[in-house]
């Protein structure tokens, strides 16, 4: 293969295998964006049982594409409290096996399949709003997934007579170690354990990539996509941290003793299949498959002993306070000041996060110290609010344009909203908490089942507005102002359940009436007032009608 051909193969296949990782994160955020809402109440749900937990891991792996994400979003949900760490390795490993089986259908060749998932899928995306529009961009990932897996088997055709690559090739199906090492990095580097097995399964039904090196690179994968989420999950709590560790040491593990297995027994790949192609896809299914069913008894004494060599580090009682971002000496520079006050809202939706967190399982079980902290909490939000309306004030006397006044009312009217989502949380739920403990009331199974869905809800839009608070992204910021509409029909179907059951002379929905509709009415006050931080990015970028009004 002289140069200017090798030259040529290089951008051929670097180009596939980038569409390939484009496209597999473009149908994982077209799921994130259109349905990490519904994911979170499923994943939440899971908890009830342990086959549950596993089916609903391998579910949201085959929607994300990625055990990865499912990873990280699991993480969130242990960090607080709202999933038992044994429970969420369950569910990481459920996903393992769902990411096995999106590399087996996506590796199905219909002829057809490509054009009508492109043709469906932009047409979703130009003219649907909301979810379906989404529905349109997973589509299109599938389809530039399909054409990738194309690009590089045309790509590799001529390499397979070719003596270079069959010596460099031969090599590493003899240097097993090399390719595990190979693949585990190659993971690593595209964060996408998917991107990486379809990558070399393709090679492999080239006849490119020798079976033994296939094999050892996609057990490298295995490896080097457990240590992405191990990776991404540094900073979470020890909770958090145990279970992704668990993870790395069950599947990383596994990946290296499977790896010496075959080394000495190639024989067995021939069980799984009479191609190439179909071996290795076939071994990365079943070994994540019998990893699952091996160490799914054995979760509850992983966990423990875990627990006891990741202990909780005691809090250090010269930890540095918080500080005000609200700079004295910025008030003669408006930008920056600006950015001083928005920086000191964004820490103000960070602690009411945190409040809706913890005021949640007060509703099950009553804590005094809990429940002393969201007040005191709420004292800290009163406070910056003052400081940045007194602030914002201060800069107004110095005089600012039309644009600056604009931003400046547009914080203090944050602000405000802030102020009162902590108000809903500190002074209502708070409250109504207390009062279904003191009356010894509980709500009904569905009832229950009903606020801790609508709360999860609330908190993906949290997560969502202030993450537009930091990047001011239209896109986002439409989505946020669409979730408001979403989370109001959501109420009013949700108050119309109540109302049924009450009907039905439930006793528990009775006794707990007035405090169930309360808390509704007060999660929805939280969202909106949240999604009020959309407002102006749409006013500004011209996505915003001035008014309502015909």
């Amino acid at each position: 293969m002289d140069e200017p051909h090798l030259i040529q193969f290089l951008l051929n296949i670097a180009g596939a295998a980038a569409l390939l990782i484009w496209s597999v994160r473009l149908v994982r955020t077209g799921v994130e964006r259109g349905f990490a809402a519904y994911l979170r109440i499923w994943l939440r749900h899971s908890a009830k049982n342990r086959l549950v937990a596993v089916a609903s891991g391998m579910a949201a792996a085959v929607f994300l594409q990625s055990s990865t994400a499912v990873a990280v979003l699991v993480s969130n949900f242990v960090a607080k409290s709202g999933l038992a760490t044994v429970v969420g390795l369950t569910i990481l490993l459920g996903a393992d096996v769902g990411s096995a089986v999106v590399t087996q259908l996506l590796m199905v060749r219909f002829s057809f399949l490509t054009p009508l998932l492109l043709l469906v899928g932009v047409v979703l995306f130009l003219r649907a709003e909301g979810s379906t529009r989404q529905v349109g961009r997973i589509m299109i990932g599938l389809a530039l997934i399909l054409v990738s897996l194309e690009l590089i088997r045309a790509a590799t055709g001529p390499l397979v007579a070719n003596p270079t690559t069959e010596t460099v090739m031969a090599y590493l199906g003899r240097d097993l170690l090399t390719a595990f090492v190979l693949g585990a990095a190659f993971a690593w580097v595209v964060h996408s354990s998917v991107a990486a097995v379809l990558l070399f399964v393709t090679l492999a039904g080239q006849a490119v990539l020798p079976v033994p090196a296939a094999v050892a690179m996609i057990l490298g994968a295995n490896l080097g996509g457990a240590f992405i989420a191990y990776v991404l999950t540094l900073s979470a709590p020890i909770a958090s941290r145990r279970m992704v560790m668990a993870n790395l040491i069950l599947r990383g593990g596994g990946a290296v003793l499977t790896t010496i297995l075959l080394a000495f027994l190639p024989d067995l790949m021939d069980q799984l299949g009479t191609t190439a192609a179909r071996q290795t896809i076939n071994l990365h299914l079943v070994f994540n498959l019998v990893l699952a069913l091996v160490a799914l008894p054995f979760v509850g004494v992983i966990t423990s002993i875990l627990t006891r060599v990741m202990q909780d580090k005691p809090l250090d009682a010269t930890a540095l306070t918080s500080t005000s971002a609200l700079d004295e000496t910025a008030l003669d520079r408006p930008h920056r000041a600006l950015d001083c006050a928005a920086r000191e809202l964004l820490s103000m939706g960070q602690n009411i996060e945190r409040m809706l967190i913890a005021v949640e399982p007060l509703y099950d079980t009553w804590n005094s110290s809990a429940a002393a902290a969201i007040r005191d909490q709420d004292a800290t939000i009163k406070r910056m609010h003052l400081e940045v309306k007194l602030y914002l004030a201060r800069l107004g006397q110095k005089g600012l344009d039309e644009d600056l006044g604009r931003r400046s009312m547009d914080l203090a009217s944050i602000s405000s909203g802030l102020d009162s989502a902590s108000d809903a949380i500190a002074r209502i739920m708070l409250e109504l908490a207390k009062r279904l403990d003191a009356q010894k009331f509980r709500f009904s199974p569905q009832g229950r089942d009903e606020i801790a869905d609508f709360s999860a809800r609330v908190q993906s839009n949290v997560q969502l507005a202030l993450n537009v608070m930091m990047n001011q992204n239209p896109a986002e910021a439409r989505e946020l102002v669409a979730a408001k509409e979403k989370v109001r029909k959501v109420e009013q179907k949700l108050q119309r359940s109540h109302i049924g059951r009450l009907r039905e002379g439930l006793v528990e929905s009775i006794e707990t009436s007035n405090i169930h509709q309360e808390t509704l009415r007060a999660l929805k006050q939280v969202n909106t007032a949240f999604c009020m931080v959309g407002y102006p990015i749409l006013l500004k970028s011209g996505d915003l009608l001035k008014s309502r009004l015909t």
